[in-house]
Formats: structure tokens, sequence, C-alpha cells
């Protein structure tokens, strides 16, 4: 099993970044969490972040030809606007799984509405750092139910 994690804009300044909304935990340290998690279930785990859209558009796109099976994306901000994102996520084959630190749905009114929802598998936010993980579990098991 191949899984491809995807962190959007300002995602970098985790730990640092308005810590009372996302906490102190650090990009790193998500990404270390979901390496041991994958790690303990065999399955082959890649990590990007960009601020850049256009990164993003592509690292999607790539996946596919890269034959992962899924990936877990946290676009940010791009996840209320991203018409391109939204495109590139119904092209590609490989299910998607939207997470977000935050609860977007207690946050301000533009945060409410996620362009990219239609065409995920599904939608994990206000977990915290946990709703990465979350996602992981998710993969995990729709993939020992097969």
């Amino acid at each position: 099993m191949k899984i491809l994690v995807i962190h959007g804009p300002n995602l970098n300044l985790l730990g640092m970044r308005e810590p009372e909304i996302y906490g102190h935990t650090t990009l790193e340290d998500i990404n270390a969490s979901l390496k041991a998690r994958a790690s303990e279930e065999g399955a082959s785990i890649n990590f990007l972040q960009s601020n850049h859209e256009g990164v993003l558009v592509d690292a999607i796109q790539e996946a596919a030809t890269n034959q992962y099976d899924y990936i877990i994306l946290n676009a940010g901000a791009f996840t209320h606007y991203s018409i391109a994102i939204r495109d590139a996520i119904a092209a590609i084959k490989p299910p998607v799984i939207e997470v977000h630190l935050s609860n977007i749905y207690q946050r301000e009114e533009f945060r409410h509405h996620s362009v990219i929802a239609p065409v995920v598998m599904g939608q994990i936010s206000g977990l915290g750092v946990e709703s990465y993980m979350a996602a992981l579990e998710a993969i995990i098991r729709k993939t020992k139910k097969r």
C-alpha cells in the first residue's frame, strides 16, 4: 500500500502559527507519527508540503502515475476556493481523504465551504493532529477489508 500525504499552505509553520487553533505539534512531528503507524502496517508513506497551488495540483496528478493507493490531503486555505485542486482530485483514480486540524465549521464563515469535499472519499476535521491519524486509520481499515 502506497500513501501520499499532501500538506498545503502555511502548514510548514505548525507549532508556531496560531497555537491556540493549531496546537504546538510541528509538521515534522505529524509526519513522524504517520510514518511510524504506516510502517507498523507495512505501508509506504511519502510527504509533500507546498505553499504553491500548482505544486499541489502536480503532486495530485503525479500520485496517480506513481501508483499511490490513497492520498491524505490538507489543502489549507486552498480548500475553500481552489477549483484547480478540486479538478485534479476529480481527474485521478486514487481516493483522497480531506483533513483539517481545526473544525472548519466552527470558524469564520468563509471556511465553512470546501470546494474539494464533493470529490473526496471523506472529510475529517476538528481533531487536531489526530485528524491525520484518523485518515490513516480509515485507509488501513479499508485496505484490510479488501
